[in-house]
Formats: C-alpha cells, structure tokens, sequence
C-alpha cells in the first residue's frame, strides 16, 4: 500500500523552528520527488518546496527561501523539511506528496497525498 505520512507539527512561537518529516511506505522514494505543500484556512493550497530523485535538486517558494531546507534519506525513505525563523503566516496543514522523479510546477501531477499535520506559529 503506498503511503505518505507526515509528523512533526505543533505549535510554536514566531523565529521557532520545527522540522517535518514525510515517510514513505509501499515504494521506495529513489524514483520519486517529494513536494511539500501547505494549506491556510479560507486559502488555496501552495507549493512550499521539492526535492528531485534524479540529482536531488531542490526548489523553494519564496517565501520561504532562506528559511526553509528540504532534504531526503533514502535509506530512512523519508523526506524532510527544516522550518527556522518561522512566522505567523506560515500556519497552515503542511503535506507532503510524491511525483516521479523530477519536480514539477503542475501540482496535478502529484499524487499520493499524506494527510497532513498541522503547524500553528503563534505566541
């Protein structure tokens, strides 16, 4: 059965950090790009960032450049994502979902979606 489950949300004070994990279950994450993805209430979900299977580059919106990092391990099947400074309008439901190989723009063609966990900054 494949499966993505997140974990590491929670709530934390503005210029925390936390770090989010998206563990793969029933393939194995070589051929695949992770992209985590986030949704606010009353907004639309958003690309957050991705991580390529092939080379292993990684992409970031802009609002989170320089804040936020993605990384794989492949022998753990599980992506992360390190979350610094962090800012009251980065709460929202952060998922994460698979796309083969490369990352793409067209967020259709992910799938696989985890169920998401959710991260509150607040003080």
């Amino acid at each position: 059965q494949v499966q993505l489950v997140e974990s590491g949300g929670g709530l934390v004070q503005p210029g925390g950090s936390l770090r989010l994990s998206c563990a793969a279950s029933g393939f194995t994450l070589d051929y695949y790009a992770i992209g985590w993805f986030r949704q606010a209430p009353g907004k639309e979900r958003e690309g957050v960032s991705c991580i390529s299977s092939s080379d292993g580059s990684t992409y970031y919106a802009d609002f989170v450049k320089g804040r936020f990092t993605i990384s794989r391990d492949n022998a753990k099947n599980t992506v992360y994502l390190q979350m610094n400074s962090l800012k009251p309008e980065d709460t929202a439901v952060y998922s994460c979902a698979r796309v083969p190989f490369s990352c793409t723009k067209n967020v259709l063609n992910f799938g696989s979606w985890g169920q998401g966990t959710q991260v509150t900054v607040s003080s």
